[in-house]
């Protein structure tokens, strides 16, 4: 009997040990209770998106700190397939990532959930600066680590407005440091080997948190 349970402990141990390696990923369309969320939030009245379109995605991944997360996201059903493929890859190299929240969590506020370093996809919401839809309006975009990676948009003055606020120290992309995305990240190197567009590689304004299709 004692051997019986001791063999029923090591099969239990083997297999929460493969499922943590396994992690989980999956896309469903929007639940009810995440709708409830959304609702005025990050989808308002009147968005030109439809819920049909959209996709909720559960993703495991490594926080900054080695522990192992299940995050959620939001993307439109066109790119779910790319993210799971992507965050899974960056889940099975350890690739750390610091937070993946619904942008709802930080009441749709880009510059909030940049500032608590969120990686996040849908919001439905103009391009900073001008009334023009952002890709993450449909879905389509997202933003990986945004405070080590932030939004550079540099004015003909040599001014620059930096998003988020908090990131000046990571503006050199000169220097080296921790979960910088470049041409040489694993990231870069997903998202882009998946038709993704990175917008670290813009002119006038450099996001190098962003990829888009």
């Amino acid at each position: 009997m004692f051997k019986k349970l001791l063999f029923s402990l090591a099969l239990a141990a083997v297999s929460w040990q493969e499922a943590w390696c396994q992690g989980v990923f999956t896309s469903v369309p929007i639940p009810d209770s995440v709708y409830a969320r959304m609702a005025g939030v990050s989808l308002p009245e009147g968005a030109r998106v439809r819920r049909s379109d959209l996709r909720y995605l559960r993703l495991s991944y490594i926080d900054f700190d080695g522990n192992e997360r299940q995050g959620e996201m939001v993307c439109h059903r066109s790119v779910s397939a790319d993210l799971l493929y992507v965050f899974r890859r960056l889940y099975e190299a350890h690739y750390p990532i610091a937070s993946i929240r619904l942008i709802d969590d930080f009441g749709a506020d880009d510059e909030t959930s940049m500032r608590a370093n969120n990686t996040s996809c849908f919001c439905y919401r103009e391009v900073a600066g001008s009334r023009k839809l952002s890709r993450h309006a449909m879905g389509m975009a997202i933003d990986i680590n945004p405070l080590q990676n932030p939004c550079v948009r540099t004015h003909k003055d040599g001014s620059y407005d930096l998003q988020p606020s908090t990131a000046y120290p990571y503006i050199d992309r000169s220097m080296d440091f921790d979960h910088k995305i470049d041409r040489q990240d694993l990231a870069y190197r997903l998202f882009t080997s998946r038709g993704f567009r990175w917008g670290g590689s813009w002119r006038t304004v450099l996001d190098y948190q962003h990829f888009e299709k």
